[in-house]
């Protein structure tokens, strides 16, 4: 061991010549899921220091619909400092004459509010003196988009409901909206709770909820007081949040977006994997004379193998480091800029924990990677010192290097999977991986087979390129794997990414609905109904009754004791809409059970969401329990329906049969159809006339979401280049690996009397089949990836995007061509005999 570490530093002395790609796929690879681990746990620490303000209390009740009774108002207060608010949506409507109505997400407050925390304003004042009582008149505070979409200023008067109030701050910084900021479809409107009780928007069914926050004493268990709250009241119907519950909607994005991201990146340090070993075998390959001679001197296959072993693990350490000093400063330089997208203040800082993940992908991708050409060099006779310049290395590996090589394999496999949140996902990406590195180096043997038997065209560039295609040691397997591997995890986020913005807009129907019209009262809908008839080019309005309610109990057993998919926690962590009918609706297809008869009055039945009931594990027959405005529903499910959302038609996961819920108090949902030239007149009608009802314009809630899945987009194209960065530099790597050969060629071609445009010309079309062959097969396995993520993990519609497929054909053709004529150039400029010299 002495010995090869003395043999490694001297061989290290003549610096790092051959391994600048070698540091850089490394660092390249682990700085991106360093920074994107990193910055995750950021925006957790930032959830854990900041909870009590993102809950806005040690304890969160909220209730659909109604308000808590007095005794269980009383009960909160005996608990601590107390607070309530309400929070819906609503239409806020200027007064001045150019002012344009706006749909806005209303929070009506009481002054405790906040109990932690403070509403940041804009100029500097406090939320109090914004909302508090002058001349009779309240005041509001919005945020500064509100103000530019109903072109008002401070001080202009608007009207919410039946009361006219005056905007007097805006908002910079609200800490308890959360995950909401981006789950709105309207800015938000903040006034005071007794404004909001005198402008009529509490309504009997009205879409709205009322929120309690509770301030505990000093030593006083949040659990404890949930448990009381229980305790006293089983059947109050609300939801009851503590601490550890803050932030449960932006943890769930988190998670899937750094998971998602994350993947991508470790993605590009596969590819950078691959421009490790190209490195390794490059500098191997310049060293065959000096490992021969080693073993004439007689050393033995251990001391080789040990001595490039230690060579090379050091420079990976210098690799990883540099990616981790990379990785660890990348959040602090990101803070910054994306602040302000955030719904959390984000604490960054060195955390060990994703740094030593990420330095673990590293040194593991380095091990596997480096593995195979250190175990080809150790078997180098020493004969090949009497050789020619260029030696044939390869041949298969001895079943102990084999089993070696698997183990790493298997390792890096189990971490990859074990440090993942959701470790189906990262077992899919495991498995696509290994069918990739299958992949390609296959598709690389049916390429050069094919170029065999394509026969010897006349134009002697064009058969001397398919010649080199297929000749032995031809760099096209360590081409097309380089290469495409960047190239299929580009095209695969880019089809991903493409798939979902049609979801939003491209694949709305043509006859979809205008307006969707939120909170109707019942006593509204006929006058509502001769409104909407008496607009030229307004099409019939489609009605169904809303309420909301809360999963409680699955299959019979409360949710609490249920195990629910990841994929499903939405389900039952939140509200969900649901209706009764007595035909099934638009827009969705029964794939089980029947529908109830349109006159049936018997045991409460429900039509269910086939998607979301295997998640539960439900099938025809089996209960589900939902509560609807303090009262547990039980019903067993009669039909299972396959839903198309993007009909944009109205549609309920939960279906009920009539009989219970139209007794209850609700609002309706509507929507209308209508020509381009009537919507403002719409518009204009429902608001002006029913100030109380929510409109929804189809167009702006589309932009709405478009904003919110370009965000996310831009995070997973700027991933997604760098796995194209490393695809670069493996490339160049690989072009270093066949270097030496390429000169041998350029030499040989030159004395047989080959001009440099011949030579060039050879060397060129090569490297066109090259470049069209692995777009090619980049394209259909990112396709196929995406295929699978876009209908098996999102169960979404798909789209193959041809566009996507010409700009990568393109862009992976420009890319070879360039290198592998640059390396061609180099080739050219060798003198032939200084190299024959050694012939």
């Amino acid at each position: 061991m002495s010995l090869a570490f003395r043999l490694a530093r001297r061989e290290m002395r003549s610096g790092l010549g051959g391994f600048r790609l070698f540091i850089a796929c490394l660092a390249l690879g682990v700085g991106a899921i360093a920074a994107i681990l990193s910055f995750s746990r950021a925006v957790e620490e930032g959830l854990r220091a900041d909870a009590r303000e993102i809950l806005g209390g040690d304890v969160a009740i909220s209730l659909l619909y109604r308000e808590a009774t007095p005794e269980q108002i009383a009960f909160m207060r005996e608990q601590g400092e107390f607070v309530r608010w309400l929070d819906s949506r609503a239409m806020a409507r200027p007064t001045k004459p150019d002012g344009r109505p706006t749909l806005v997400q209303l929070k009506a407050v009481e002054p405790a509010y906040p109990l932690y925390g403070k509403i940041e304003m804009a100029d500097g004042g406090t939320l109090a003196n914004a909302l508090g009582k002058r001349d009779g008149i309240w005041g509001a505070a919005v945020e500064e988009s509100a103000l530019r979409r109903m072109n008002m200023a401070p001080g202009d008067m608007l009207r919410v409901g039946d009361t006219a109030v005056e905007v007097r701050g805006i908002i910079a910084r609200e800490p308890d909206r959360g995950l909401n900021a981006f789950a709105s479809l309207g800015p938000r409107l903040m006034i005071p709770l007794d404004a909001a009780l005198d402008a009529g928007i509490v309504q009997p069914g009205s879409l709205l909820t009322w929120e309690y926050r509770l301030r505990l004493p000093p030593g006083r268990s949040d659990r404890a007081v949930i448990t009381a709250l229980k305790t006293r009241f089983p059947d109050a119907g609300w939801r009851v949040r503590g601490l550890d519950d803050a932030g449960g909607g932006i943890r769930f994005w988190l998670d899937r977006l750094t998971q998602f991201i994350g993947l991508i990146g470790l993605a590009s340090l596969l590819v950078g994997g691959v421009g490790v070993g190209n490195a390794v075998s490059s500098f191997l390959a310049a060293r065959l004379r000096t490992i021969a001679t080693l073993k004439c001197l007689g050393a033995p296959e251990r001391l080789v193998f040990t001595t490039y072993f230690i060579q090379l693990a050091a420079l990976a350490a210098l690799g990883v480091g540099i990616g981790l000093v990379i990785g660890a400063a990348l959040p602090f330089v990101a803070q910054s800029a994306i602040a302000d997208v955030l719904p959390v203040r984000a604490r960054v800082a060195l955390y060990a924990g994703p740094l030593a993940t990420a330095a673990g992908f590293g040194l593991l991708v380095s091990l596997l990677f480096a593995l195979v050409p250190l175990m080809r060099a150790r078997s180098v006779s020493a004969a090949t010192l009497m050789r020619g310049a260029v030696v044939q290395q390869g041949g298969r590996l001895a079943w102990r290097d084999a089993l070696v090589l698997g183990a790493a394999a298997v390792a890096l496999a189990a971490f990859t999977i074990f440090t993942a949140d959701s470790r189906r996902i990262a077992a899919y990406f495991v498995l696509g991986s290994v069918g990739a590195f299958i992949a390609f180096p296959l598709l690389a043997r049916l390429l050069m087979l094919g170029a065999a038997r394509i026969g010897k065209p006349r134009f002697a560039a064009l058969r001397l390129a398919l010649a080199n295609l297929h000749r032995p040691g031809a760099p096209t397997p360590i081409v097309m794997l380089s290469l495409g591997l960047g190239l299929t995890v580009l095209v695969a986020t880019a089809l991903i990414e493409g798939n979902l913005r049609q979801q939003l807009t491209q694949r709305i129907p043509g006859d979809a609905p205008a307006f969707f019209f939120v909170d109707i009262q019942s006593s509204q809908m006929p006058a509502f109904e001769k409104a909407i008839a008496a607009i030229p080019g307004a099409g019939p309005l489609d009605k169904v009754p809303s309420l909301r309610g809360r999963i409680v109990k699955i299959g019979g057993k409360p949710v609490s004791e249920v195990a629910v998919p990841s994929d499903a926690r939405w389900a039952v962590e939140g509200d969900r809409g649901v209706t009764y009918s007595a035909t099934p609706p638009e827009g969705s297809r029964i794939v089980a059970g029947e529908w109830w008869p349109a006159d049936y009055r018997g045991p409460q039945l429900i039509s269910f969401d086939e998607n979301l009931a295997n998640q539960f594990g439900l099938g025809l027959g089996d209960s589900i329990t939902v509560n609807i405005l303090g009262r547990d529903i039980e019903a067993k499910i009669a039909s299972l329906r396959r839903i198309e959302w993007t009909t944009l038609a109205i549609n309920f996961v939960f279906v009920y049969s009539p009989g219970t819920l139209d007794k209850a108090p609700h609002t309706f949902l509507a929507t209308v159809k209508s020509t381009p030239e009537a919507e403002d007149a719409i518009f204009k009608a429902v608001t002006d006339q029913f100030p109380n009802v929510t409109v929804v314009r189809i167009r702006d809630a589309i932009e709405t979401a478009a904003g919110v899945l370009g965000n996310i987009g831009l995070a997973s194209r700027v991933i997604g280049f760098l796995s194209i960065l490393a695809g670069v530099l493996v490339l160049a790597g690989a072009m270093l690996a066949t270097q030496r050969r390429r000169v041998h060629e350029a030499v040989v071609m030159k004395v047989l009397g080959a001009t440099r445009a011949r030579i060039a010309g050879t060397f060129a079309w090569e490297f066109a089949f090259l470049g069209l062959a692995t777009a090619m097969a980049s394209v259909g396995v990112g396709t196929l990836a995406a295929y699978l993520v876009v209908r098996r993990l999102m169960n979404l519609e798909w789209t193959f995007l041809p566009m996507v497929a010409v700009a990568v054909a393109v862009g992976a053709m420009a890319l070879t061509l360039a290198f592998g004529l640059a390396g061609t150039l180099a080739a050219l400029r060798q003198r032939p005999l200084a190299l024959l010299r050694n012939e």
